[in-house]
């Protein structure tokens, strides 16, 4: 512990988010073996939890569950883990054998750090180094910086981290954090700092910190992981901070072992999880916000970047630091559910529509690939013409359904003329109030929940249809997903709306919802598809037969 700067790499705990523990036997070992070889200084290699421990996890139960991945411990680095103040009992945590960790980070949330202090006196007493983890130091004043550097001073703490939990920090933040710390801090106690990359500052604010901290004649320690990989944005890079460190203040990191991990063990998780910077994370970080809020909205309703960070602003700055799902759920109801009066609006539709056979041509490859097919369709029935969710310059639309912006603005941009001259059904999430050939229909009217992706846009349309006493709908175009997002559109260029690439689960999911409705509406209304779909068959459950 006496090197002045110090790297850790915490790619076994921090990345534990991102695959829920499971990077299995052989990379958890294979990691903390190249880390050593690599020099780094303190691997961090998971958490302790209450659970017990599962094979392949980096979720520990005691330190003895770690000893089959440390075969002999290198005597220049240290072992560590990480548990939350107050969710490991450390009546599990026997005396420091010295056979697998070294230490132990012991992370709390601002205004528990007399708390989680006193968790670190406990864990001293068993003879570990102990690291102090301050989550969202943002959040501190001067007053509560002082108070936390002098109860850390009371103990025999190796280190005291500056985390920006929350990816919001600038560099005059982090300035005044270290300047306040370091002034009361015993000069003993290493500073660390803990980054994320909601903001792309993540480098770069741990470059400042070093130099901070070396201006300071402090020791210091700067986290990173391999590529990244860390909970929502992720964190500063290991490949890249060993470069730095190696460059800038003479460090021996060795480069090609580091490139080797990232080689035999990082590209299996590269491409099968996310993590990184992204608009999403972006907003996290600008309203300080927990990544869990960002993580719901993405999952249960594919938000938009627009109306994220709407729902993000209208909470609370507390609101935002904690994850409250069902005042979330009601926020992001709020923010799709403009009423207007729609009455007018279905009154002029419903008059158009007026027996009346309706095509509607979903996006699918086959809207393009079977043109003849829909073009005979249109030849011989004389339906209207909707656009669900996106034009295609094939065809002459009478309208655009649209239920999201993204969609909304991308026609706008890329077909202007096509639509300018084609007349628009929008939901209330997009706009409360449309021009002269935009017709506004209540979001909630038309939606209908219990699935994750509740929102697809032709099981919409056939539920507004349906409100229109419509009696003859025939769809082309409406596929289902294919392994790649690219292989499922006609337009390869149309914006992504994240699934996380359940593409079974999703086909399943529409199948599901189709059946629903096919059930309330198959006294109602004829339904019938045009071109090849994977749905196709759902009429056949229900008793319809596809004519076309």
């Amino acid at each position: 512990m006496d090197k002045k700067i110090q790297l850790l790499d915490c790619t076994l705990r921090d990345g534990a988010y991102v695959v829920d523990g499971e990077f299995g036997v052989p990379a958890i070992r294979g990691i903390i073996k190249k880390m050593e070889e690599a020099n780094v200084d303190i691997i961090e290699c998971g958490w302790l939890k209450d659970s017990p421990y599962r094979a392949g996890s980096s979720y520990f139960h005691v330190p003895a569950d770690l000893e089959s991945f440390i075969d002999k411990k290198n005597s220049n680095s240290v072992y560590a883990v990480m548990i939350d103040w107050d969710r490991y009992d450390l009546n599990f945590l026997p005396e420091n054998n010295g056979k697998s960790i070294d230490a132990i980070r012991v992370v709390f949330p601002h205004g528990k750090h007399r708390e989680g202090i006193a968790v670190g006196k406990e864990i001293e007493k068993k003879n570990y180094f102990v690291f102090y983890q301050a989550a969202n130091t943002l959040a501190y004043s001067e007053e509560d910086l002082l108070d936390l550097a002098d109860c850390v001073n009371q103990t025999n703490a190796a280190a005291l981290s500056v985390v920006d939990t929350f990816g919001a920090m600038y560099f005059e933040d982090l300035e005044r954090i270290v300047r306040v710390l370091d002034g009361r801090l015993n000069k003993k106690i290493k500073l660390g700092f803990h980054s994320h990359n909601n903001q792309q500052l993540s480098f770069a604010l741990s470059m400042r910190f070093v130099e901070l901290t070396e201006s300071l004649h402090r020791g210091s320690i700067v986290d990173s992981s391999l590529c990244g990989m860390g909970r929502g944005a992720g964190n500063a890079t290991t490949e890249l901070l060993a470069n730095y460190l190696n460059e800038k203040y003479n460090c021996n990191y060795d480069l090609n072992v580091v490139m080797d991990s990232i080689d035999m063990y990082m590209q299996y998780f590269q491409e099968r999880y996310e993590w990184g910077y992204s608009i999403p994370y972006f907003i996290a970080g600008m309203y300080c916000c927990h990544v869990n809020n960002i993580a719901y909205l993405l999952k249960n309703h594919r938000t938009n970047a627009k109306d994220m960070k709407n729902i993000i602003e209208s909470l609370s700055p507390s609101d935002r630091r904690k994850y409250d799902y069902d005042l979330l759920e009601n926020r992001y109801l709020e923010n799709q559910s403009r009423i207007v009066d729609d009455e007018k609006t279905k009154e002029i539709l419903r008059r158009d529509f007026e027996n009346r056979k309706i095509l509607l041509i979903a996006p699918g490859k086959t809207s393009s690939e079977e043109k003849d097919k829909i073009e005979n369709y249109i030849k011989n029935n004389d339906p209207i013409i909707i656009a669900v969710n996106a034009l295609n310059t094939l065809y002459r639309f009478d309208y655009l359904f649209a239920i999201n912006h993204v969609r909304y603005d991308y026609a706008k941009d890329v077909y202007k003329n096509q639509f300018a001259n084609t007349k628009k059904i929008l939901l209330s999430n997009i706009k409360a109030e449309g021009e002269s050939d935009e017709y506004i229909v209540n979001f909630n009217s038309v939606i209908k929940r219990g699935w994750e992706h509740f929102d697809n846009a032709v099981i919409v349309c056939l539920r507004l249809l349906e409100k229109l006493n419509v009696r003859e709908v025939a769809v082309a175009g409406f596929d289902g997903f294919k392994t790649k997002y690219g292989d499922s559109y006609a337009d390869v260029s149309l914006p992504v709306l994240k699934t996380d690439n359940k593409w079974e689960e999703l086909n399943e999911e529409i199948c599901a919802m189709f059946k629903d409705f096919l059930l309330s509406a198959r006294d109602k209304m004829k339904i019938s598809f045009v071109t090849e779909s994977i749905f196709s068959d759902v009429l056949q459950t229900v008793g319809i037969k596809n004519i076309v």
